[in-house]
Protein backbone atom coordinates (compact mmCIF):
# COMPACT_ATOMS: atom_id res chain seq x y z
CA UNK A 1 0.00 0.00 0.00
CA UNK A 2 1.26 3.17 -1.06
CA UNK A 3 1.69 5.84 1.93
CA UNK A 4 1.93 9.38 1.99
CA UNK A 5 5.12 9.27 3.06
CA UNK A 6 6.54 7.33 0.75
CA UNK A 7 4.61 8.98 -2.17
CA UNK A 8 6.55 12.16 -0.93
CA UNK A 9 9.76 10.65 -0.80
CA UNK A 10 9.25 9.18 -4.31
CA UNK A 11 8.33 13.14 -5.91
CA UNK A 12 11.05 14.08 -3.49
CA UNK A 13 13.97 12.17 -4.89
CA UNK A 14 12.43 12.98 -8.74
CA UNK A 15 12.23 16.73 -7.50
CA UNK A 16 15.95 17.08 -7.63
CA UNK A 17 17.01 18.71 -10.64
CA UNK A 18 20.21 16.54 -11.10
CA UNK A 19 18.52 13.64 -10.24
CA UNK A 20 15.80 14.73 -12.74
CA UNK A 21 18.62 14.77 -15.32
CA UNK A 22 19.92 12.08 -14.59
CA UNK A 23 16.94 9.72 -15.09
CA UNK A 24 16.17 11.82 -17.81
CA UNK A 25 19.35 10.78 -19.50
CA UNK A 26 18.61 6.65 -18.77
CA UNK A 27 14.92 7.10 -20.56
CA UNK A 28 16.70 5.98 -24.16
CA UNK A 29 17.41 2.19 -22.18
CA UNK A 30 20.86 2.62 -22.01
CA UNK A 31 23.14 1.98 -19.25
CA UNK A 32 25.19 4.52 -18.19
CA UNK A 33 28.48 5.00 -15.95
CA UNK A 34 28.45 7.19 -12.98
CA UNK A 35 30.81 9.63 -14.59
CA UNK A 36 28.54 9.31 -17.84
CA UNK A 37 25.55 10.56 -15.68
CA UNK A 38 28.16 13.21 -13.75
CA UNK A 39 28.72 14.97 -16.85
CA UNK A 40 24.88 15.46 -18.44
CA UNK A 41 23.61 16.36 -14.92
CA UNK A 42 26.35 19.30 -15.24
CA UNK A 43 27.49 18.06 -11.53
CA UNK A 44 30.82 16.68 -10.07
CA UNK A 45 31.47 12.50 -9.76
CA UNK A 46 31.62 12.82 -6.01
CA UNK A 47 28.10 14.38 -6.01
CA UNK A 48 26.63 12.14 -8.64
CA UNK A 49 28.11 9.30 -6.96
CA UNK A 50 25.72 10.26 -3.62
CA UNK A 51 22.81 10.76 -5.62
CA UNK A 52 22.78 7.13 -7.39
CA UNK A 53 22.92 5.65 -3.98
CA UNK A 54 19.90 7.15 -3.10
CA UNK A 55 18.11 5.83 -6.58
CA UNK A 56 19.38 2.96 -6.29
CA UNK A 57 18.81 2.50 -2.77
CA UNK A 58 15.16 3.71 -3.86
CA UNK A 59 14.58 1.45 -6.89
CA UNK A 60 14.40 3.92 -9.44
CA UNK A 61 17.60 3.38 -10.78
CA UNK A 62 18.97 -0.59 -11.54
CA UNK A 63 22.72 -1.40 -10.78
CA UNK A 64 24.24 -3.41 -13.84
CA UNK A 65 28.13 -5.05 -13.17
CA UNK A 66 30.06 -5.65 -15.87
CA UNK A 67 33.28 -7.63 -15.44
CA UNK A 68 34.97 -4.39 -13.40
CA UNK A 69 32.66 -1.71 -14.81
CA UNK A 70 29.30 -0.58 -12.59
CA UNK A 71 26.37 1.17 -14.75
CA UNK A 72 23.37 2.64 -14.02
CA UNK A 73 19.55 2.07 -15.92
CA UNK A 74 15.94 2.56 -14.85
CA UNK A 75 15.13 -0.20 -12.68
CA UNK A 76 11.98 -1.90 -14.25
CA UNK A 77 9.61 -0.30 -16.71
CA UNK A 78 7.13 0.88 -14.05
CA UNK A 79 9.47 3.90 -13.72
CA UNK A 80 10.65 4.45 -17.28
CA UNK A 81 6.19 5.08 -17.33
CA UNK A 82 6.27 7.32 -14.07
CA UNK A 83 9.17 9.75 -15.51
CA UNK A 84 7.46 9.60 -18.96
CA UNK A 85 4.18 10.74 -17.74
CA UNK A 86 5.78 13.36 -15.76
CA UNK A 87 7.37 14.69 -18.39
CA UNK A 88 4.13 14.55 -20.44
CA UNK A 89 2.24 16.68 -17.59
CA UNK A 90 5.33 19.06 -17.45
CA UNK A 91 5.35 19.68 -21.09
CA UNK A 92 1.57 20.24 -21.12
CA UNK A 93 1.55 22.85 -17.98
CA UNK A 94 4.36 24.69 -19.61
CA UNK A 95 7.94 26.01 -18.43
CA UNK A 96 10.32 28.63 -18.99
CA UNK A 97 13.06 26.11 -20.37
CA UNK A 98 13.78 22.92 -21.52
CA UNK A 99 14.15 19.82 -19.47
CA UNK A 100 18.18 19.76 -19.21
CA UNK A 101 20.04 17.32 -21.57
CA UNK A 102 23.76 17.44 -21.91
CA UNK A 103 25.21 16.32 -24.80
CA UNK A 104 25.41 12.31 -24.78
CA UNK A 105 28.29 11.39 -24.16
CA UNK A 106 30.42 8.76 -26.52
CA UNK A 107 30.45 5.24 -24.86
CA UNK A 108 32.55 2.52 -25.64
CA UNK A 109 35.26 2.38 -29.01
CA UNK A 110 34.86 5.16 -30.58
CA UNK A 111 35.68 3.32 -34.16
CA UNK A 112 33.20 2.99 -36.07
CA UNK A 113 33.88 -0.69 -37.37
CA UNK A 114 34.08 -2.27 -33.47
CA UNK A 115 30.77 -0.49 -32.73
CA UNK A 116 28.79 -1.90 -35.65
CA UNK A 117 30.15 -5.03 -34.70
CA UNK A 118 32.98 -7.23 -33.06
CA UNK A 119 33.11 -10.18 -30.93
CA UNK A 120 32.14 -10.17 -27.23
CA UNK A 121 34.31 -13.16 -25.88
CA UNK A 122 32.57 -16.06 -28.21
CA UNK A 123 29.29 -14.26 -28.81
CA UNK A 124 28.29 -11.06 -31.02
CA UNK A 125 28.31 -7.56 -29.83
CA UNK A 126 27.65 -3.96 -31.44
CA UNK A 127 24.85 -2.17 -32.71
CA UNK A 128 23.83 -5.39 -35.10
CA UNK A 129 24.30 -7.81 -32.52
CA UNK A 130 21.83 -5.64 -29.88
CA UNK A 131 19.26 -5.43 -33.46
CA UNK A 132 19.43 -8.72 -33.59
CA UNK A 133 18.32 -9.14 -30.12
CA UNK A 134 15.58 -6.67 -30.22
CA UNK A 135 14.19 -8.38 -33.26
CA UNK A 136 13.51 -11.70 -31.39
CA UNK A 137 12.50 -9.65 -28.25
CA UNK A 138 9.92 -8.11 -31.00
CA UNK A 139 9.00 -11.50 -32.09
CA UNK A 140 7.93 -13.05 -28.61
CA UNK A 141 11.39 -15.44 -29.30
CA UNK A 142 13.08 -14.25 -26.79
CA UNK A 143 12.60 -13.20 -23.18
CA UNK A 144 15.16 -11.17 -21.26
CA UNK A 145 14.71 -10.14 -17.29
CA UNK A 146 17.26 -9.58 -14.85
CA UNK A 147 17.53 -12.59 -13.57
CA UNK A 148 18.97 -13.88 -16.90
CA UNK A 149 17.21 -15.20 -20.81
CA UNK A 150 15.47 -17.43 -22.15
CA UNK A 151 14.20 -18.86 -25.67
CA UNK A 152 10.77 -19.22 -26.27
CA UNK A 153 9.66 -22.34 -28.33
CA UNK A 154 9.41 -19.92 -31.41
CA UNK A 155 12.79 -19.16 -30.71
CA UNK A 156 14.16 -22.23 -30.77
CA UNK A 157 12.49 -23.04 -34.04
CA UNK A 158 13.38 -20.03 -35.69
CA UNK A 159 17.02 -20.27 -34.92
CA UNK A 160 17.05 -23.90 -35.79
CA UNK A 161 15.80 -23.23 -39.18
CA UNK A 162 18.36 -20.51 -39.32
CA UNK A 163 20.86 -22.85 -39.36
CA UNK A 164 21.85 -22.45 -35.79
CA UNK A 165 23.59 -25.52 -34.46
CA UNK A 166 22.38 -24.80 -30.34
CA UNK A 167 23.25 -28.28 -29.23
CA UNK A 168 26.51 -28.38 -30.64
CA UNK A 169 28.25 -25.75 -28.63
CA UNK A 170 27.29 -27.71 -25.75
CA UNK A 171 27.10 -26.79 -21.84
CA UNK A 172 30.28 -28.25 -20.47
CA UNK A 173 31.18 -26.43 -17.19
CA UNK A 174 27.64 -25.35 -16.13
CA UNK A 175 27.66 -22.61 -19.03
CA UNK A 176 24.52 -20.58 -19.48
CA UNK A 177 22.51 -21.41 -21.69
CA UNK A 178 20.89 -17.57 -22.80
CA UNK A 179 21.52 -14.35 -21.12
CA UNK A 180 21.59 -10.85 -21.59
CA UNK A 181 25.07 -9.29 -22.27
CA UNK A 182 25.07 -5.41 -21.44
CA UNK A 183 26.88 -4.28 -25.10
CA UNK A 184 29.98 -2.14 -24.50
CA UNK A 185 28.55 0.64 -26.67
CA UNK A 186 25.14 0.17 -27.43
CA UNK A 187 24.17 0.15 -23.68
CA UNK A 188 21.64 -2.47 -24.16
CA UNK A 189 21.98 -6.11 -23.98
CA UNK A 190 22.71 -8.79 -26.88
CA UNK A 191 22.62 -12.33 -27.06
CA UNK A 192 25.23 -14.35 -24.95
CA UNK A 193 25.92 -17.73 -23.32
CA UNK A 194 25.48 -20.99 -25.49
CA UNK A 195 22.79 -19.26 -27.56
CA UNK A 196 24.88 -16.22 -28.39
CA UNK A 197 28.09 -18.60 -29.07
CA UNK A 198 25.69 -20.90 -31.44
CA UNK A 199 24.69 -17.81 -33.13
CA UNK A 200 27.96 -16.46 -33.45
CA UNK A 201 29.22 -19.12 -35.12
CA UNK A 202 26.86 -19.19 -37.61
CA UNK A 203 26.96 -16.04 -38.81
CA UNK A 204 30.72 -16.72 -39.16
CA UNK A 205 30.75 -19.82 -40.61
CA UNK A 206 27.96 -19.17 -43.14
CA UNK A 207 30.13 -16.33 -44.41
CA UNK A 208 27.41 -13.52 -43.02
CA UNK A 209 30.42 -11.83 -41.37
CA UNK A 210 34.20 -12.00 -41.62
CA UNK A 211 36.84 -11.05 -39.01
CA UNK A 212 38.97 -7.79 -39.42
CA UNK A 213 42.36 -8.82 -38.78
CA UNK A 214 44.21 -7.10 -35.98
CA UNK A 215 40.81 -6.24 -34.03
CA UNK A 216 37.93 -7.81 -32.71
CA UNK A 217 35.85 -5.97 -35.20
CA UNK A 218 33.46 -8.33 -37.95
CA UNK A 219 32.49 -7.05 -41.33
CA UNK A 220 29.13 -8.16 -42.36
CA UNK A 221 29.17 -9.32 -45.45
CA UNK A 222 26.86 -8.88 -48.67
CA UNK A 223 25.40 -12.58 -48.47
CA UNK A 224 25.17 -11.90 -44.52
CA UNK A 225 23.18 -8.22 -45.63
CA UNK A 226 20.86 -9.87 -47.27
CA UNK A 227 20.52 -13.03 -44.88
CA UNK A 228 20.50 -11.12 -42.20
CA UNK A 229 17.65 -8.41 -43.82
CA UNK A 230 15.74 -12.12 -44.89
CA UNK A 231 15.83 -13.67 -41.57
CA UNK A 232 15.63 -10.14 -39.08
CA UNK A 233 14.28 -7.69 -41.59
CA UNK A 234 17.77 -5.68 -40.39
CA UNK A 235 18.26 -2.87 -42.65
CA UNK A 236 21.86 -2.04 -43.44
CA UNK A 237 23.11 1.81 -44.47
CA UNK A 238 26.41 3.47 -43.83
CA UNK A 239 25.89 3.95 -40.78
CA UNK A 240 24.63 0.26 -39.59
Amino acid sequence: MVTTSTFAATAALIGDPARASMLAALMDGRALTATELAHMAGIAPQTASGHLARLVEAGLIGLVRQGRHRYHRIAEPAVAQMLESIMSVAADLGGDGALRRAVTPVVGPRDQALRRARTCYDHLAGRVAVALADRMIERRQLEFSPDGGALTGDGTAFLRELGVELDAVGLGGGRVFCRPCLDWSERRPHIAGVVGAALCDTCFTRGWLRRIDGTRAAAVTPAGQLALRQAFDLRFDAEA
